[in-house]
């Protein structure tokens, strides 16, 4: 489908969903934005549901002014994935050591490393720049500087959530590996020591909702954003690349004799800002729980953990500021979906996965969630599909 427009205060809300299927409360959400005085565009994305302080699956486009919220508190989540030489065949029947071993390797929930990870002694791990991004650790908010340790021992871990990581096939039998994590916990630190700085500020104090406060250009409050926030941005990056060299040091092991080479890494933001150029006007652009989908780009756009998820390559439409769904969205919240659901229900719904079936993973049942294949479906002049990839193994923390 293309895009739905609905009116909004100062710009149109461009919906690539029946925006009958949105909850009122998000679409609440999305009136509120539009009325932000330093807003030129809004687009929604096909899993798009309600989100604290911002709508999940929104695309918004300010001129000198960014929201913190619109962001979210895991800057800079997002996904990787890399196709491996492996098959299908050489996966084995049980596949419970497998997913044990890469539990072993990659922290999961609040863990961490008991030793900061070395990028220099991982397998073929590129390792520049390590130093630089340390050092600029000094430079961010004094009121996370007590967390360092932490932040560097929970480089290179899961987290939990939606956060996971995976061994999949796509439909030709290949073998592919694929995770999804963010800043941890020092990006959720930074980002509520900022949202609380803007909703102080005398701008915006007659906003519709003080979840929308932002930072405004040419002051220090911005400057001092940005830079925490492209910091934050850069750990999420760096932290999947820690965790996908440990999962292919799993890989490598298990797979001895097959030798697996892997191919060209994919990797793609879904909870971020970027400074991007539409109609002629230098605009910043906030992605919260939504990928860039520019013409050519590859990104990844994930289910749930008992179905598929989808590579993916951009069509470069400027109408959604060249931008494609983050996954499958959420259908109902967790709380809804602990009261509706059963261990059994999550059973059945993962059959032929490896992973967990307890009731702290209730909540993530593929039942929670959108059918992936109709929000592909939704985005066709967004994104071409480039394979379609099914679990194996799904590691949650």
């Amino acid at each position: 489908m293309s895009y739905v427009e609905l009116p909004g205060a100062k710009v149109p809300i461009r919906m690539w969903t029946d925006p009958a299927t949105v909850e009122e409360v998000a679409l609440q959400q999305l009136r509120n934005v539009a009325t932000l005085p330093w807003i030129k565009g809004l687009a929604v994305m096909p899993d798009v549901h309600y989100g604290k302080g911002a709508t999940v699956g929104s695309v918004i486009a300010m001129r000198g002014a960014v929201c913190p919220a619109a962001v979210g508190v895991d800057i800079g989540c997002g996904m990787s994935a890399v196709k491996t030489s492996l098959t299908a065949d050489d996966l084995p029947g049980d596949l419970s050591r497998l997913r044990s071993r890469i539990e072993q390797a990659i922290p999961v929930g609040r863990g961490m490393h008991d030793e900061a990870v070395d990028p220099g002694r991982l397998h073929g791990f590129a390792t520049g720049g390590w130093d630089d991004f340390w050092e600029r650790f000094g430079g961010v908010a004094d009121a996370v500087k007590f967390r360092q340790d932490r932040a560097t021992k929970q480089m290179g871990t899961l987290g939990g959530g939606n956060h996971f990581v995976e061994v999949c096939t796509d439909t030709d039998g290949a073998v592919w590996l694929m995770l999804h994590s963010g800043s941890r916990n020092i990006g959720k630190e930074l980002a509520e020591h900022h949202i609380g700085v803007a909703q102080k500020l005398p701008h915006n104090q007659g906003l519709v909702d003080r979840d929308l406060a932002v930072f405004v250009a040419d002051t220090p409050q911005m400057a001092a954003y940005r830079n925490d926030l492209f910091w934050a941005q850069e750990y999420a990056r760096r932290n999947r690349s820690i965790m996908m060299a440990l999962l292919k040091d799993v890989v490598r092991k298990e797979f001895k004799k097959a030798k697996p080479v892997f191919e060209q890494e994919i990797s793609a933001h879904h909870n971020y800002v970027a400074e991007e150029r539409y109609d002629g006007m230098d605009l910043l652009v906030t992605r919260k729980g939504a990928i860039r989908a520019g013409s050519g780009e590859y990104g990844i756009i994930p289910g749930s953990m008992g179905t598929g998820s989808y590579i993916v390559k951009g069509l470069g439409n400027a109408r959604s500021f060249n931008s494609a769904s983050h996954g499958a969205g959420r259908r109902m919240s967790r709380n809804a979906a602990k009261r509706r659901f059963s261990t059994k229900d999550l059973e059945e719904q993962t059959r032929g996965v490896e992973c967990r079936k307890d009731p702290g993973v209730v909540d993530e049942i593929p039942g929670a969630y959108k059918p992936i294949e109709q929000v592909i479906d939704q985005q066709r002049d967004l994104v071409e599909v480039v394979a379609k990839l099914k679990q194996v193994v799904c590691v949650k923390g």
